[in-house]
């Protein structure tokens, strides 16, 4: 009886803790700024388990009966929270509510049970010295399952939806053997195992159903048909189809539109690689789609392309999937090409060798973690492998809808030795979209060898996109460090109040 309930503390504290980190991690894929939003609901349910240990105090009666019906809310409302937070965010205005509600709630349970069985237990321990640390050994050492299980096993192989309905079935079973642990002392317990079949019985339904349930609830937040979706330990992918318009989605914001792609990966990769003579070696920071590599591959000079992404889920995706290496040209398959699955950030400091040219396509710097790939210090790692006479091009964001996001992406590259050369370009999709050449010398030539092959590039239009309009003029910001993440506080504010 007492290991049960010592195993009973040990998958509360596993259980609680996974659900939190499921409504952290489907709070930054719909809400970005995955620092903010683990960092408040961590918080949030740590004091909400508070508030439960207190309530506690004001059971005194039937407090197996009261554990049997904690565990099997846990596992209801944990179960199903990832699903109910994906639907309600396409339907409810106020999403910011439901998510801290439900965190709040899970926490409350948690907090209620683990006084309530060190009650339980204290008939079985003559020594509350012995009760009490083998009760805060369990719950610690379910923490530390928790938080290896969730990045290792739980988001590669089972996706939020299904992890959250798995730890819910977990829950209910362990009310199932307390309820027959209990059975002699349990008031009608056989209809406490109605009840706790029931539970589970609806838990292992949606399950089962639970891709299909995820991609309803998915759809709701995409126009066109959903045609892949995975939780990686690193992002949410998700591809869409309009008609002939195929979509990604990284966390929710879009990274291209098939129909107008060329556009932005011509512009990103053209003006500055048209003007380096027999470029050679280039390195991709980012862009795990391959299409600026497609574009690469157009100079025949170029002997080596290095692509470092963070996520090998997109570099598979698209070397593999033919409607996706149709569209970049099988550029990821091309012998020319080496993949490295690594952190830019570190993998750029780590390493030895030079490059002609280099394309830093990352995301928009909407986290903190995103931030660090625009600061100074990794741009001084990004001045350290660039060739004397080589360039480098950095997508930017939209200097029209975050004017001190852009500039503040020049100043900061400014601030270690580059000269900067801003352009911007339309991208339907996108609107204006803005980017900076930089080099290490003022080097740049008005002299372009564009490929035959381009869809939109052309020498007379190119003088154009380096005429910044004045309402995108040049604007003095902080430069954007480590240690403060100007950037992300930019990018935030000005987004936020975007209309589009």
């Amino acid at each position: 009886m007492a290991l049960l309930l010592l195993f009973s503390v040990f998958v509360v504290s596993t259980c609680g803790l996974i659900y939190e980190l499921i409504c952290g991690t489907l709070a930054s894929y719909l809400l970005g700024d995955s620092i903010t939003q683990f960092s408040t609901i961590i918080g949030v349910y740590l004091f909400s388990m508070g508030v439960g240990s207190y309530l506690s105090k004001f059971i005194d009666k039937n407090l197996i009966e009261f554990f049997i019906k904690i565990e099997l809310l846990i596992g209801l409302l944990g179960g199903f929270s990832a699903l109910l937070l994906f639907v309600a965010f396409e339907f409810i205005n106020h999403f910011r509510p439901l998510l801290y509600s439900i965190v709040f709630l899970i926490g409350c349970c948690v907090g209620l049970e683990i006084p309530l069985m060190m009650r339980i237990l204290k008939e079985h321990y003559t020594d509350f010295k012995d009760l009490v640390s083998k009760v805060f050994t369990f719950d610690y050492i379910g923490a530390l399952l928790a938080s290896l299980l969730f990045p290792l096993l739980l988001v590669p192989h089972l996706g939020l939806v299904r992890s959250a309905l798995l730890f819910g079935l977990i829950n209910t079973s362990v009310g199932m053997l307390a309820i027959w642990s209990f059975r002699n002392t349990l008031n009608q317990h056989r209809l406490w195992y109605i009840k706790a079949m029931g539970c589970s019985v609806v838990l292992a339904i949606a399950f089962i159903f639970s891709n299909t349930l995820t991609t309803f609830a998915e759809a709701q937040n995409y126009e066109g048909k959903i045609l892949y979706s995975k939780s990686t330990p690193y992002q949410r992918i998700v591809l869409t189809r309009n008609q002939n318009d195929i979509r990604l989605f990284l966390n929710g914001n879009l990274q291209f539109s098939s129909r107008d792609e060329y556009r932005y990966h011509e512009a990103l990769v053209h003006l500055g690689l048209s003007q380096i003579a027999s470029p050679k070696k280039v390195l991709v920071l980012g862009g795990g789609d391959g299409f600026a590599v497609r574009e690469i591959l157009k100079y025949p000079s170029v002997e080596e392309i290095t692509l470092v992404d963070l996520d090998p889920a997109m570099t598979e995706l698209f070397r593999c999937v033919p409607l996706l290496y149709d569209l970049n040209e099988k550029a990821l398959q091309s012998n020319k090409v080496k993949i490295i699955h690594d952190d830019a950030f570190l993998w750029l400091r780590k390493n030895q060798q030079f490059f002609d040219f280099i394309v830093v396509d990352f995301p928009d710097p909407s986290n903190f973690s995103l931030g660090k790939l625009y600061s100074n210090a990794f741009y001084r790692t990004l001045y350290a492998a660039l060739n004397q006479n080589g360039m480098a091009v950095i997508q930017s964001t939209s200097p029209l809808v975050a004017r001190k996001s852009y500039w503040c992406i020049a100043n900061t590259l400014s601030s270690v030795g580059f000269f900067v050369k801003p352009y911007v370009t339309y991208v339907p999709a996108f609107g204006l979209w803005g980017y900076h050449l930089v080099a290490k010398s003022e080097q740049f030539s008005p002299t372009y060898r564009l490929p035959h092959s381009l869809k939109y590039l052309t020498q007379n239009l190119i003088p154009s996109l380096f005429n910044i309009p004045h309402d995108m003029d040049y604007l003095s910001t902080e430069i954007n460090a480590l240690n403060n993440q100007a950037l992300v506080r930019y990018f935030e504010d000005e987004w936020l109040n975007y209309v589009g």
